[in-house]
């Protein structure tokens, strides 16, 4: 195994999505730990887009290890493709680490799970499989409808295992320097099921404002997000995504975390206090 010593002296490594959710998380804790990492993205400086891969090779070439996370979500289904595509060119770059962000509980997700696999010949994989991000709600879409007081969502009464993107963070980098098992499949969770009227409460009491939960079918929160601006297509499939993936099949927890990182998961309630204290939801 690479020692995390010897990877910072010797390893470069390509972040997809460098200022996305879990992307900006991994390269700020790459680079504190003296780690090369090129930040990709559709106008920084390491050019990177998912609908355009004539610049994937630039991006890889030379890289040791990436991080990939995959937009909107690898459940779409030109996921597989692309995922193909990505790991025939990472094999011909000499890439020799892989650390794929997936959906716990998307079997279409799976499929290009697999289509990495099959097509990164020689390449060590690991899947980082996650819950609903707890940041989604400070970071993420549903951050004006709190501060609107009222969440909006395809989630009916089921209960999530809300995972903290710090946590998931702290995953990718321990599995990229090679400080945490690799090559195998991590589903990571929160260590607490909540329901999204548990979620609203602790916003409440965090915020000291009340946020209520408004349950919506799948087709409506599609028209919602449609009316904001996002294409219509898109906006049917994360209707839908959303309103599978909280139909009650993922609740349960994992010792995910603890299994990578040797420490338990962040509780929601620890997050919703220290984004509060950072002053997440001031207006």
């Amino acid at each position: 195994m690479t020692t995390n010593a010897e990877l910072q002296k010797q390893d470069t490594v390509l972040v997809t999505s460098g200022t996305g959710k879990t992307g900006r998380r991994v390269v700020e804790r790459l680079t504190a730990l003296g780690v090369p990492v090129r930040s990709g993205s559709r106008g920084g400086g390491v050019p990177f887009d998912w609908e355009d891969g004539s610049g994937w090779e630039a991006a890889l070439r030379g890289a040791d290890a990436a991080y990939i996370t995959y937009y909107p979500d690898l459940a779409v289904p030109a996921a597989p493709e692309a995922m193909a595509a990505f790991g025939r060119i990472a094999a011909g770059c000499g890439v020799r680490r892989l650390v794929l962000l997936s959906g716990r509980g998307e079997p279409q997700a799976v499929v290009a799970e697999e289509a990495l696999r099959e097509a990164a010949t020689g390449i060590e994989l690991t899947v980082l499989r996650s819950a609903f991000f707890a940041q989604n709600f400070s970071e993420g879409a549903l951050l004006d409808g709190v501060l609107a007081g009222e969440v909006v969502f395809p989630a009916g009464s089921a209960a999530e295992p809300f995972v903290d993107a710090d946590d998931l963070a702290d995953v990718a980098v321990a599995v990229l320097t090679g400080d945490g098992p690799a090559g195998v499949v991590h589903e990571l969770t929160g260590p607490r099921l909540l329901t999204f009227e548990d979620v609203a409460a602790e916003l409440t009491r965090a915020i000291g404002r009340e946020v209520r939960y408004v349950p919506v079918s799948g087709p409506a929160f599609a028209e919602a997000l449609a009316g904001h601006g996002l294409p219509a297509d898109e906006a049917g499939f994360l209707g839908d995504l959303f309103a599978m993936l909280l139909d009650g099949h993922n609740a349960s927890t994992t010792d995910g975390v603890k299994r990578a990182l040797g420490r338990e998961a962040k509780d929601f309630g620890a997050y919703v206090r220290e984004a509060a204290e950072g002053g997440a939801w001031q207006k």
